[in-house]
């Protein structure tokens, strides 16, 4: 696990080296064809190398949902498995993480007017009016939520209506067990001691991104004509921004701009996850200013996994 431009699939394949593992990706962006360079899935010559699990799965016009994630990793995970081999999760969505692990509640389905009169809302009022109603009629949702993440405060007015109860209490009820109960779990995060350094590589990445072709990825899906900016897929920071600006809002010195800052509220955001969560072991990718030296945090996320019964066989 880690906060996004931490290393996670660098490291993930230099592990491959070591371990006898196949990678299960753990992003909601990366599991949409056609968002490649925005979403930093891995090279089409690595993929091909080393296979990875739930990259490529969904077209973009079909939102991907915690519950199909769930399913597709656990079928991923038993595969894995059945041959021999350790599954190892790679990446930073941590609400797919903590359903995978804890379980899932049973929530209903989306509901298409509910969310269209939602987002009519937004539209109309601001997406602040919906968080001040979820602030009502769910405290505790409101509080663990950023103002600005509309699909999410959507999502639980959405419950809320369809239920007459808060997300927040349903979610206590888990129906579908997660892995804590059945596996044998080793988890590490990669963790940037210096903030500033991991914003320095935030802008860097983003800015190769840029010259890799990432608005020419963004225009070929503007120009698809069934897609729209509210879909999940198209809210994935850096699309969003570059989508605002074919769409005419501001230039692109804007969007790049806002696209880097946005990166790094989504970081601040895993991080803040990461800092609470339990039983994770932090592995530091810098020190004194500078970054460590990726053979160098393979080396210590193996000196972890050696401390597991399943992988202490491993020769560092």
């Amino acid at each position: 696990m880690g906060a996004t431009a931490c290393g996670k699939t660098e490291v993930a394949l230099a592990l491959h080296e070591h371990l006898s593992i196949e990678i299960v990706s753990v992003d909601a962006t990366q599991v949409y064809r056609q968002l490649n360079i925005g979403s930093a899935k891995p090279a089409a010559d690595v993929l091909s190398a080393i296979p990875h699990w739930l990259i490529d799965i969904a077209d973009p016009s079909d939102p991907y949902s915690v519950a199909k994630f769930i399913g597709d990793a656990r079928r991923a995970i038993q595969t894995i498995l059945d041959r021999g081999k350790t599954p190892l999760l790679v990446g930073g969505s941590m609400m797919y993480f903590r359903a995978l692990l804890e379980g899932l509640s049973d929530l209903p389905d989306a509901e298409e007017a509910i969310r269209a009169r939602l987002q009519r809302t937004i539209a109309d009022q601001g997406v602040d009016h919906l968080y001040q109603q979820l602030q009502r009629v769910d405290p505790r949702t409101a509080a663990r939520l950023h103002p600005r993440q509309s699909q999410r405060i959507q999502r639980a007015l959405e419950v809320f209506e369809l239920t007459g109860r808060p997300l927040s209490e349903l979610q206590e009820r888990v129906s579908r067990p997660g892995l804590q109960q059945h596996y044998q779990i080793c988890q590490l995060a990669l963790w940037p001691n210096d903030r500033a350094l991991l914003h320095r590589r935030i802008e860097e990445r983003f800015g190769a991104m840029l010259r890799n072709g990432l608005c020419n990825e963004v225009e070929a899906l503007y120009r698809r004509g069934d897609l729209h900016a509210n879909l999940p897929a198209l809210r994935a920071v850096g699309y969003r921004q570059i989508w605002r600006f074919l769409d005419g809002h501001g230039d692109l010195k804007e969007a790049r701009e806002r696209s880097i800052i946005a990166t790094r509220q989504l970081a601040k955001r895993q991080l803040t996850w990461l800092r609470r969560w339990p039983g994770v072991q932090y592995i530091c990718i810098d020190e004194c200013g500078q970054l460590i030296d990726v053979k160098k945090i393979t080396q210590l996320c193996l000196k972890s996994l050696l401390k597991h019964p399943m992988l202490a066989h491993v020769d560092v």
